[in-house]
Parts: C-alpha cells; sequence; structure tokens
C-alpha cells in the first residue's frame, strides 16, 4: 500500500474535494504529551482546512493536566485534529492528532483504529511525557517514528541518546522536525511512509 509513495508533496489545495487520480487513502495518527505541539504539526502540513477541537484552558484542569515547562499554554486540544495532505497524485494521508492530556486517553482506542501508523511527537525538556505515549502505541502495535519538536528553548541531544531514554529499537526512526514549519513537517510523514514501507517488507513471509 505505501509502496506509492514518493518524496515529491504536492502544493497545498485550500480544498476539500479530492483529485480523481487519488487510489490510496491512508490513517495516521500524531500523538504525544500535552503540549509537544501535535495541533501545530496538523495545522501547518494540512492542504485544506484543518479541524481542531482546541478549547481555552481553565481552572478545572489545574492540577490535573501537568503544564511544567508550557506554563504559557492557554488553548488545548479536547477531542481531535484533523488534516489531509497528498504524498503525490494517488496516495494521501487523512491525519488524525490526538488529545495530549491522560484525561482524554479514553478516545485514543478509537483514533488508533484503522490506523496505518503514527508520528509520535516530543519534546526534550519534557521527554518523560512521551514514555506511556509510546508504551500505547507498541501495546496496540501500531508501527511509529519519533519526531523531536525542536523548541527554541531545548536542548539537543544526539540521536543515539534518545534513543536510549526513550528505550526504543534500532530500526526506529528518530527524526528533528519543526511542527511550525510545512516542509519539516512533510518530511516527518515522509519518513514514516519509508518506515512503513520497510516494515511491510521485512514482516512479510519469506
Amino acid at each position: 500500500m505505501v509502496s506509492r509513495s514518493s518524496d515529491t508533496v504536492t502544493e497545498p489545495r485550500h480544498e476539500d474535494q479530492l483529485p480523481s487520480t487519488v487510489s490510496t487513502a491512508v490513517k495516521i495518527v500524531i500523538v504525544g504529551g500535552f503540549g509537544v505541539g501535535k495541533t501545530t504539526l496538523v495545522r501547518s502540513v494540512s492542504e485544506i482546512r484543518p479541524l481542531t477541537t482546541e478549547e481555552t484552558m481553565t481552572e478545572a484542569g489545574a492540577g490535573v493536566d501537568d503544564v511544567s515547562g508550557i506554563e504559557r499554554k492557554t488553548v488545548t486540544t479536547v477531542a481531535m485534529d484533523f488534516g489531509r495532505i497528498s504524498l503525490n497524485e494517488e496516495l494521501v494521508l487523512y491525519l488524525f492528532g490526538t488529545p495530549g492530556q491522560q484525561r482524554f486517553w479514553f478516545l485514543w482506542n478509537g483514533l488508533f483504529e484503522g490506523a496505518l501508523g503514527a508520528v509520535v511527537l516530543v519534546d526534550t525538556r519534557r521527554l518523560e511525557v512521551s514514555f506511556d505515549v509510546i508504551g500505547r502505541l507498541e501495546e496496540a502495535e501500531v508501527p511509529f517514528v519519533i519526531a523531536v519538536n525542536a523548541f527554541p528553548d531545548a536542548d539537543s541531544y544526539p540521536v543515539e541518546e534518545l534513543r536510549g531514554a526513550l528505550d526504543l529499537p534500532e530500526q526506529v526512526p528518530i527524526v528533528v522536525c519543526d511542527a511550525r514549519e510545512r516542509a519539516s513537517s512533510r518530511d516527518v510523514l515522509i519518513t514514516l511512509m519509508r518506515y512503513l514501507r520497510s516494515f511491510a517488507q521485512t514482516s512479510e513471509p519469506q
């Protein structure tokens, strides 16, 4: 299914109608802890006006949502984000961004259903918020790549150091990105599609 992907991504169309040439549609989930940039990535890369479910944070979340390191965050996703990007004239990715707070994780099972793969966004200032997220994906057997969102005030680390901290096997790709930039977010999705293609090939019976 993913063998049709290429490094050429069409420019944003800003329209809802799919081109008649599309033959394959793939569901991808964008996951990560609270405040790592999931909504930002979906917004930056989507070729259609993205659907978001952001709400203003209120005192109801005080003492429940961990805002350590992201104290200036004022809105949060409460259901999901949705966007779409065409990797070429035949292959389209439907992107589903998940809410990051654990109190909304009951929504994840439905969002994981039918997903071919996932992008795990990571903030190096708060790596610990990614541990449970990765565990959920491994439990659900959803292949994933790690995208390290390069926040301006975050320290950078060698890939292998991050791999060890996240306890990831060698084959799981780790890439650095800027979720605000379309080209950077697009490259993360291309990395995921390449990984899914190689993952499918290695999983085929010999």
